[in-house]
């Protein structure tokens, strides 16, 4: 039979008598070997049936405030409530305990004719009975706690993945209208000239769209490629503005098996042709440095600009990017915008470390999901 593992055995149902034997087991063994080590006087096998006859009374003291006070009072954060529960029940608790000891415990020895028997006069517990009772009560109560404050912020962390993840999700269908509208508007351009370049524009335009529809449904994809899609739209852009355009890319290090969050470089080069080269009155220019080294990519976009034209911020395009990256790189990113009159800066640092890690260990995981079925009704 193989063994379940830990966090299975834990929280999954399937295993809830199996846990409860276990520790009403442990429970009974111990106690029953520090009963012996304090000198009680009895045998191991007599504390252990003395153990097993109050099992049923720890019971029935412990589960209500297991199961109903601590998830339905602690963990609602009815704290006063919770505690005014505990100490009427541990009052209780000594009604309980006197009781069941005058009335099940002392006449069920006799009946068997056990020797040494311990004969009470009256209702009221034994102190060292009365331990052993709230401690087998504390000691579920503070496992039950833990185990349902881990199940409580496991479904909180979900929950913040999940709505990240509709962010994101949100956030490309924002970049991707606006993405090929104005790459659409460059071919319909050409195609109002009866230009011999449409063709090789509309096949350039396809690679984009597959790119698009298909690889950037996942969360990560491979820097190359991302890339290529980035040099195809470079060549859809220098088709528009032909000889009057200087551009220059740079590309340097290995950009073989490192991994980036897709659509997060071209937003830059699309706004540096729509709000700097297309505003420019003389001959544009644009410079694109792409570096990687120690698994960081430094990008740096410098495009020439209408000095009199101020930069706004606030386009679809470089807030979206600043969004994606505040959600999946957080303090792994460096991104700096400077306005420098005639020409804009754009640079991009990255640490691509995570990224390229989490990719190889995890192939095409994106968030954790439940794993455990029924968690709050755990026991």
């Amino acid at each position: 039979m193989t063994l379940p593992k830990t966090n299975e055995f834990v929280f999954l149902p399937k295993y809830r008598v199996w846990r409860h034997l276990t520790y009403w087991s442990c429970h009974i063994v111990i106690w029953a070997i520090f009963w012996i080590v304090t000198g009680s006087g009895y045998s191991f096998p007599r504390q252990v049936f003395s153990m097993i006859v109050w099992t049923p009374v720890f019971i029935f003291f412990g589960y209500p405030l297991v199961y109903g006070a601590i998830p339905r009072l602690l963990l609602q954060g009815k704290v006063w409530q919770f505690l005014l529960v505990g100490v009427c029940w541990a009052i209780a608790g000594l009604f309980i305990n006197g009781c069941y000891r005058y009335y099940v415990y002392v006449p069920l020895q006799q009946y068997l004719e056990l020797d040494h028997i311990y004969t009470q006069k009256t209702l009221m517990p034994l102190p060292s009975s009365y331990l052993c009772m709230t401690t087998a009560v504390a000691t579920p109560m503070v496992i039950r706690f833990f185990k349902l404050w881990t199940i409580k912020q496991r479904d909180l962390m979900l929950a913040q993945q999940e709505r990240i993840t509709a962010q994101l999700q949100l956030l490309k269908a924002q970049v991707h209208p606006h993405f090929l509208f104005n790459t659409l508007n460059n071919i319909y351009a050409f195609a109002l000239e009866n230009s011999p370049k449409t063709p090789q524009m509309i096949l350039k335009l396809s690679s984009l769209l597959s790119y698009m529809l298909y690889d950037c449904r996942e969360e990560k994809v491979l820097l190359e490629k991302e890339v290529d899609i980035m040099k195809n739209y470079i060549d859809l852009e220098k088709e528009r503005y032909g000889e009057k355009l200087d551009i220059s890319v740079n590309i340097e290090g290995d950009i073989q098996d490192q991994f980036i969050t897709p659509l997060l470089i071209l937003p830059f080069l699309e706004n540096a042709f729509k709000h700097g080269t297309s505003e420019q009155l003389e001959k544009p220019w644009m410079s694109i440095d792409i570096v990687v080294k120690d698994q960081q990519l430094k990008c740096k976009v410098v495009n020439s600009k209408n000095q009199y034209v101020p930069f706004h911020e606030n386009g679809v395009g470089i807030n979206n990017v600043r969004k994606r990256l505040e959600l999946l790189y957080m303090d792994r990113h460096e991104l700096k915008l400077k306005d420098e009159g005639e020409f804009f800066v754009v640079s991009l640092l990255l640490n691509l470390k995570e990224h390229n890690v989490s990719s190889r260990a995890i192939p095409g995981d994106h968030f954790i999901k439940h794993k455990y079925e029924n968690p709050v009704s755990v026991g």
